[in-house]
């Protein structure tokens, strides 16, 4: 998924050389959205730990370099560098080559004969008769709502609007009002001067673009 790209078509002031805003679909509004969601020593790790702001790549190298002997034994540096997120797939702009397994969105729970406990380690010793591992899968019913939608589409968004990505990363859904409101708020006089441009976006620009839309290399060059 990493050499997969996505589409933006750039409204670009050519007088001042300024991008006004991007016009994006729904899995790039996803792409954006679900960054929020994702754990930091992810958002490290796709970014790159150069590209990082202050400290945090440091301590990325920190847990990457530290040693198992001072790691708990019940515990994995994968855990913190490489969490696990089950949700991923639904966010294919997310996906990068090494996260393209599938993940199972169910979480399996178990339990021993004696019924009164339930865990998700198969390891787990049952508390209740102090002898066997709770090792027996049950069946986890999750509660339905009335709410609950008969969308097909996943991800986070809804696909039958087109939205606004401004440089600063607010989003908004796209309409002409809102528009010519921007257009009037960068003060554009020279109507002919705006030229609209599609970029074809890489991971790592998409990722570059989560720091301002004038971040998308060549975008008004």
């Amino acid at each position: 998924m990493e050499n997969s790209k996505v589409s933006l078509k750039l409204l670009i002031d050519r007088s001042s050389h300024k991008v006004l805003f991007a016009e994006a679909g729904k899995e790039f509004v996803d792409f954006l959205f679900y960054l929020l969601a994702l754990p930091v020593g992810t958002v490290i790790r796709l970014l790159t730990k150069k590209c990082m702001v202050g400290s945090l790549g440091n301590l990325y190298d920190s847990v990457e370099n530290l040693s198992k002997t001072y790691i708990q034994p019940d515990k994995d540096k994968d855990s913190l560098l490489k969490p696990e997120l089950t949700w991923l797939t639904q966010v294919p702009l997310l996906l990068t080559n090494e996260s393209q397994t599938p993940i199972s969105s169910e979480k399996k729970y178990y339990i021993c004969n004696c019924r009164g406990y339930i865990s998700d380690d198969t390891t787990t010793i049952c508390p209740s008769c102090h002898r066997q591992r709770m090792n027996s899968e049950v069946i986890y019913i999750a509660p339905t709502t009335a709410n609950t939608s008969s969308s097909n589409e996943g991800g986070f968004v809804k696909g039958v609007v087109t939205y606004m990505v401004m440089d600063d990363l607010e989003v908004k859904p796209m309409s002409t009002i809102s528009c010519i409101t921007l257009i009037n708020k960068f003060n554009v006089s020279d109507m002919g001067a705006l030229e609209e441009k599609v970029v074809d976006m890489t991971m790592a620009e998409r990722f570059g673009a989560a720091k301002g839309i004038t971040a998308v290399q060549g975008c008004v060059n």
